[in-house]
């Protein structure tokens, strides 16, 4: 479900916003700046107003008439969780539960960069930016029939930023303060006018009860059916095995223009499997009728069986709009045998990708190279007069990070031999140069004698037939090399504490980067518990670059700034990158009906329903087996 993503900002398609011009009610709030009244509007755009006008009925993706019933099952691969509570840091929590929330606003997946109202049937933004205002619903609820107040907000954002993670401490930093103006009137205030996204980000806050949480200790986990405002409420928790979630009947937001024709099935269930094997043979047996399938070997020969071969399931391919996802092996820069570039970069060139897609995925992958991949904000060939500008109050901590001046003068994408024996002898001259020897085949530090080692820390070990060629090529060079494959709960406690060479990592991008940029790659977040700084990447221009990406006024300029950013990552080596496909490969057995063509700018899951008669005829048919 799409809420299941609403608080992360990889995820998020907007960023930056201008009040919509359609006015709403004909309440007027003057700015205590100015004597000019603020208008009241219903939705919030990035440059333009929305595209739907204020009396809009639905999504125009959706079916306003879907039928209402059934069960979606989907596998949760990779342990088992121990916490309904996701805002924290301890325990590992559930997949889906964002859905039992509301927030401020909702996205629209057909349109990029638009909010309309959800909790707030009205906003406004200051003109110059230093506070929003959000009219909350009088009719609003929780799950357990208690109003949602202006005070539930300012609790929620108080709780995220002093008890959650800290990643919420971050990411809503610009905001000075929360304030209930009465029941049903917040105010936040500002300390950064000059990020066009916070207005957004305060819209998308997940709203908390705060007559549940206040008396409660928020920092423990908990498996407790707690309470939202969402459609969909905590109906089942078996830990560690299933979450069974509930279609609200009594959602107080069902008739809602951003949620007409959404939210149609009665049951969401996600079952976990430690295997992504064992998973696949409960899709197949008709234990799960939903997934994402990221293997391409599956995708290529893996439907050969029975149920497909009958036309009781069916494989969807949806293009990628936003920006391919990196995903890559981090080096931990926390270790001081990855702190040289060179070393970085030599390892870099084991990975051979050619082999790997040729034998194991089918020639259906892309090398992945930028970390805005696909986008306007990828960075191709020698900078511009306008990276240069940004880069040049840089260049002397740059060319001693890097070791190099090739960020300045080389093109992208890096020319590397594609030819495995020449990556390996490149690698074993810039391992050279950073001060390596090879000793009776291992390769060992000049200076202290002390060989170069490498763990990659897994907790799927159906990335092993990537991991292991690496390795292997690795060792080619001396280097001593394992795979450690340890439960979730394991990994996780792990990565908390750094206590790890290399470990994979995600950096989803949205087609307007933000403040989550912050997570990513900044000195705060280097020692941050659970930041997604994996790499403990702490450097001078990457800060100063994210902090004008935040604040960046159009489109050009945001796109200027995300090239150099780019640059100084990928001449970096600070992760070695995997590859994408540039389309989402879904199976499902065929009982959803769904709105086709699906919506522009993301896949809204949301809006599909069960067929009763299909789903009545599959469950005949598989009882029968």
């Amino acid at each position: 479900m799409l809420r299941s993503v609403l608080f992360t900002k990889a995820l998020l398609l907007t960023s930056g916003l201008l009040l919509s011009l359609s006015l709403l009610a004909s309440e007027n709030v003057a700015d205590n700046n100015t004597s000019t009244p603020v208008e009241t509007v219903h939705g919030l755009s990035l440059y333009n107003s929305p595209q739907l006008p204020p009396d809009f009925a639905y999504f125009p993706h959706v079916n306003p008439s879907a039928p209402k019933g059934g069960t979606i099952t989907h596998t949760a691969v990779g342990g088992s969780f121990d916490s309904t509570n996701p805002f924290i840091i301890r325990g590992t929590p559930v997949t889906g539960i964002f859905q039992i929330y509301d927030s401020l606003m909702a996205s629209n997946p057909g349109e990029p960069f638009s909010l309309y109202g959800l909790l707030a049937e009205g906003v406004r933004l200051a003109p110059d930016r230093q506070w929003i205002e959000f009219d909350l619903r009088p009719e609003a609820r929780f799950q357990d029939g208690e109003p949602v107040t202006a005070y539930d907000v300012v609790f929620s954002l108080n709780l995220l930023r002093e008890e959650g993670n800290p990643f919420y401490s971050s990411y809503y930093s610009g905001v000075e303060r929360v304030v209930a103006l009465n029941d049903h009137l917040v105010r936040f205030e500002f300390n950064d006018t000059e990020s066009r996204e916070l207005p957004l980000i305060v819209a998308q806050l997940p709203i908390l009860p705060r007559h549940y949480w206040e008396p409660r200790d928020f920092t423990s986990p908990t498996l407790e059916a707690h309470p939202g405002s969402g459609p969909y409420r905590i109906s089942e928790v078996d830990p560690g095995r299933r979450i069974v979630y509930q279609r609200d009947d009594n959602y107080w937001g069902k008739h809602l223009p951003v949620n007409v024709g959404r939210y149609n099935i009665d049951r969401v269930v996600y079952e976990y499997y430690r295997d992504r094997d064992i998973a696949w043979e409960a899709f197949k047996a008709g234990l799960t009728d939903y997934r994402t399938d990221a293997r391409a070997a599956t995708w290529a020969i893996g439907y050969n069986f029975p149920a497909y071969r009958d036309g009781l399931i069916k494989r969807i391919t949806v293009p990628d709009v936003n920006p391919s996802m990196m995903q890559a092996f981090v080096f931990n820069l926390r270790k001081e045998k990855f702190q040289d570039p060179r070393v970085r970069e030599a390892l870099s060139l084991t990975f051979d990708f050619p082999w790997l897609n040729t034998n194991i995925f089918y020639d259906t992958y892309r090398r992945t190279e930028s970390f805005f991949q696909n986008s306007e904000m990828e960075a191709i060939g020698t900078p511009s007069e306008e990276e240069f500008a940004l880069l040049e109050p840089f260049r002397e901590a740059l060319i001693d990070s890097h070791h190099s001046e090739r960020l300045f003068t080389d093109p992208l994408p890096i020319e590397h031999p594609t030819d495995l024996r020449e990556r390996l002898r490149l690698a074993l001259d810039l391992l050279r140069d950073a001060g390596y020897r090879i000793e009776n085949g291992v390769l060992v530090n000049s200076e202290t004698g002390r060989p170069l080692t490498l763990e990659v820390l897994l907790y799927d070990s159906g990335l092993e037939r990537v991991v292991q060629p690496m390795l292997r090529n690795m060792a080619r060079l001396g280097v001593q090399t394992s795979l450690r494959i340890v439960d979730i709960n394991q990994y996780l406690n792990r990565v908390r504490s750094y206590d790890y060479d290399m470990v994979i990592s995600h950096f989803p991008q949205s087609n307007n980067p933000g403040n989550e940029q912050r997570d990513y790659w900044t000195s705060a977040a280097a020692e941050a518990p659970q930041s997604r700084n994996r790499m403990a990447l702490a450097h001078p221009a990457v800060d100063a670059l994210v902090e004008q990406l935040i604040r960046a006024n159009d489109r050009e300029t945001l796109d200027t700034i995300a090239k150099a950013l780019d640059r100084v990552l990928r001449w970096g080596f600070y992760v070695i990158p995997h590859y994408h496909s540039g389309e989402t490969r879904i199976a499902v057995w065929d009982k959803f009906g769904y709105p086709e063509p699906f919506p522009a700018y993301a896949m809204d899951l949301d809006a599909w329903w069960v067929d009763a008669e299909r789903e009545a005829a599959l469950q005949r048919r598989n009882r029968r087996r």
